[in-house]
């Protein structure tokens, strides 16, 4: 790697010249790399990074599927919303959310009150082909993942716009959207 490339991959976010001063959540559709994107972003900012679904797993002692599969999906959402505040109760970090998070709308409120939102996009084949490499989605579980994603998509998708800021990774390498991200913070 290039000098040049590697210096950009290793400046923090006040190198860069932005002054994150509270949490950034990661909203989007299941596949999109909130995860994978959120652990490059948290880096290259030298900010913690936090899975709020690997969050509600320790808290519940279960897997997601677990819980879907032994309660439903509404007791998800509230333990869910419960995590997710706490987790914005902390300082300035990197927070991916799963995909129905931010439609709820308590939720929603207190992400657009104490942190700041991107929407992480991405077209639906592309999120079918990424989503298809694993079988832990409880919703995809329902019927066909490429029908149940455009639903998903058409019903989230208005919401999701709320968000402060919206990024389309689509198949770019995930540190591209990284850039993508810090340079629409900038603005």
């Amino acid at each position: 790697m290039d000098k040049k490339l590697k210096d950009s991959f290793d400046q923090s976010a006040s190198d860069i010249g932005l002054h994150i001063d509270k949490p950034l959540v990661l909203i989007g559709l299941m596949g999109v790399g909130k995860t994978t994107v959120g652990r490059r972003l948290a880096k290259k900012l030298d900010l913690p990074f936090v899975d709020a679904d690997e969050e509600i797993e320790k808290a519940a002692g279960l897997t997601i599927a677990e819980i879907f599969e032994r309660f439903d999906e509404d007791y998800f959402r509230d333990g869910e919303r419960r995590v997710i505040a706490r987790l914005l109760d902390h300082e300035p970090q990197i927070i991916a959310t799963g995909g129905g998070a931010f439609m709820n709308g308590e939720t929603r409120q207190l992400i657009a009150k104490k942190a700041t939102a991107v929407w992480l996009d991405a077209d639906i084949e592309i999120l079918v082909e990424r989503v298809s490499r694993r079988n832990t989605r409880p919703l995809l579980n329902q019927g066909d993942p490429e029908q149940i994603l455009r639903r998903l998509a058409a019903e989230r998708n208005p919401i999701y716009a709320q968000a402060h800021v919206h990024v389309t990774g689509n198949d770019a390498p995930h540190d591209h959207t990284v850039d993508k991200i810090i340079e629409a913070l900038n603005k």
